[in-house]
């Protein structure tokens, strides 16, 4: 039986013309190898190849970033060029997710946000409310600033939080905001912002962690202080 190359394909199915179409996430993971790969061998597709070098390993990348030159070498078409840019590819991902957890810190405590946020707030004479956008993991994803606003008070919008959190597919969120006062002590409108954010991120099913108001060498915190 005559195999099926990846240029006979239907349109949709070549990975290099549906990445570019449509994006590589929209490709599976033999997709992405047979793109790196390049071509099969003479039974097989370098889709096909790339599947059946998966299975071998339970589909786990992780499993297949172990293997060396040998076990590559088990399949045919596999020389060492095709090998050797398929595990430069996976070490590639292996140090960018190294990376990004030495770049992202994970949040343990409100000191933790303290800490993170002291650098941006302790000086400045205005108000200013943001939002740091954490995964399941309590890792950083991000933190964005929502406002800033005049001497006493700024306005954070309920909606753009949570546009925010849903942007950076953050399971949680805390909302900091600092007091150039230097009075740590939350007003009654910190309290109501507060519940409205907890209760919106409710139904988003985004759970509002804390609500840190910064000062120079001090903070509040409103979970440490059991108002969440």
């Amino acid at each position: 039986m005559e195999k099926l190359t990846i240029r006979q394909l239907a349109e949709d199915d070549r990975p290099r013309e549906k990445m570019m179409q449509k994006g590589a996430e929209a490709l599976s993971d033999a997709e992405l190898i047979a793109i790196l790969i390049g071509s099969g061998n003479k039974e097989e597709s370098a889709v096909t190849l790339s599947q059946r070098m998966l299975s071998t390993c339970g589909g786990d990348l992780n499993q297949l970033s172990k293997w060396q030159l040998e076990e590559y070498a088990c399949f045919k078409g596999m020389g060492p060029a095709k090998s050797l840019t398929v595990m430069a590819a996976l070490e590639l991902g292996r140090r960018r997710k190294l990376q990004e957890r030495m770049e992202r810190p994970i949040i343990t405590s409100s000191v933790d946000i303290y800490e993170l946020f002291h650098p941006l707030m302790a000086d400045l004479p205005t108000e200013e409310f943001w939002v740091l956008l954490l995964n399941r993991s309590n890792r950083v994803i991000g933190k964005e600033r929502i406002s800033s606003g005049g001497i006493d008070q700024t306005t954070a919008d309920v909606r753009t939080i949570l546009r925010e959190a849903l942007l950076a597919r953050a399971t949680q969120i805390v909302v900091v905001h600092n007091h150039p006062s230097g009075n740590t002590r939350p007003s009654q409108e910190d309290r109501r912002i507060t519940e409205r954010i907890k209760e919106a991120g409710r139904v988003m099913s985004i759970h509002l962690t804390d609500h840190v108001i910064v000062c120079d060498g001090a903070y509040f915190s409103f979970n440490d202080q059991g108002l969440l």
